[in-house]
């Protein structure tokens, strides 16, 4: 099978990973306890019993769940998310404005890991078991181990409080492309690229470290080849597929990693409004933001798959 055929496959692919993804969801939100109807209308108490159930009917709650379902998938393969019920705003231009701003930060979170993972792992794995190493392996543990949101906190009160350096809120009124946008994009971005990093830089140091033992290095070395040409070029080359891996599986914990920052920094991305979709049980929202967020993990696995023939021409998908 060439790499055509096989991308091709894998999008197609998709359309069952979707629909199962859906219909999971749909039923998670739908029998979860709590009313649409009864949160719109909690703070008008004189509403009639007969009021509230053409709220219902309006919105197409008083149908059973599974024909909700299909109601809702018929809709979305004509290009309709449906609405917010407490607003009446469109889920999918709201899915269009918060994305840009999800999109940016997830791209900083990848920068930061892959910034920092990289050339770590490959110092780490060039200084084992040396003070270097031993450090770089600490700093690893303590980003696994430290919860993003405590991390993002304290690079706030930090940072934006005692330095001054950051703003506590984003930049009211400026373009997601503007500098002070980018610039207070860097404390969300290192908070939610930390763990990331973390677990970037462990697989690329014992993945070098395995890779530097091996017989095509000793060669290399023979020949008289200069060290950094022997690990920059044959030892990372080889070293990358593990990561590259890695990176793809890390995509899910980037996109849920950051609806928990984009709530501490007050980021006006998809995570935020997942939150509030979720507080407020807004099936259709909450719907179109987990078709966003799987197609955006299917992606991520599949460009994966692709970098693997690119590093090693080896693997065919046969």
């Amino acid at each position: 099978m060439s790499l055509r055929r096989f991308i091709l496959k894998r999008f197609l692919a998709i359309i069952p990973i979707l629909f199962g993804v859906s219909v999971i969801t749909f039923a998670l939100v739908h029998y979860t306890p709590g009313d649409p109807v009864q949160q719109m209308v909690g703070l008008n108490p004189d509403m009639t019993e007969a009021e509230r159930q053409a709220i219902r009917r309006r919105y197409g709650l008083h149908r059973p769940a599974y024909e909700q379902y299909f109601h809702w998938m018929a809709n979305v393969l004509q290009g309709d998310f449906g609405r917010v019920y407490s607003s009446g705003r469109d889920v999918g231009t709201i899915v269009l404005m918060r994305l840009p701003e999800t999109i940016a930060l997830g791209i900083f979170g990848w920068v930061f890991a892959l910034g920092i993972a990289i050339p770590t792992g490959i110092y780490a794995a060039v200084k084992k078991d040396q003070l270097g190493d031993t450090v770089s392996r600490f700093l690893a543990l303590s980003g696994i181990s430290i919860p993003n949101f405590w991390l993002g906190l304290m690079l706030i009160l930090f940072f934006a409080l005692i330095l001054d350096l950051w703003p506590v809120l984003p930049p009211s009124r400026q373009p997601l492309h503007s500098p002070e946008m980018l610039w207070y994009l860097i404390l969300p971005g290192v908070t939610v690229g930390t763990a990331s990093a973390a677990a970037i830089m462990r697989v690329m140091r014992t993945s070098m470290a395995e890779e530097m033992n091996k017989d095509y290095v000793t060669a290399a070395r023979a020949k008289g080849l200069p060290e950094r040409k022997v690990v920059l070029k044959h030892v990372l080359r080889n070293s990358l597929i593990s990561v590259v891996t890695l990176a793809a599986l890390l995509t899910a914990g980037i996109v849920s990693g950051s609806i928990v920052v984009e709530v501490v920094f007050n980021w006006p991305g998809l995570g935020r409004e997942f939150i509030d979709a979720l507080t407020q049980n807004e099936i259709d929202l909450i719907m179109a933001i987990t078709l966003v967020t799987g197609i955006a993990i299917i992606i991520a696995n599949l460009v994966a798959d692709i970098m693997y023939a690119v590093l090693d021409p080896r693997i065919r998908y046969d």
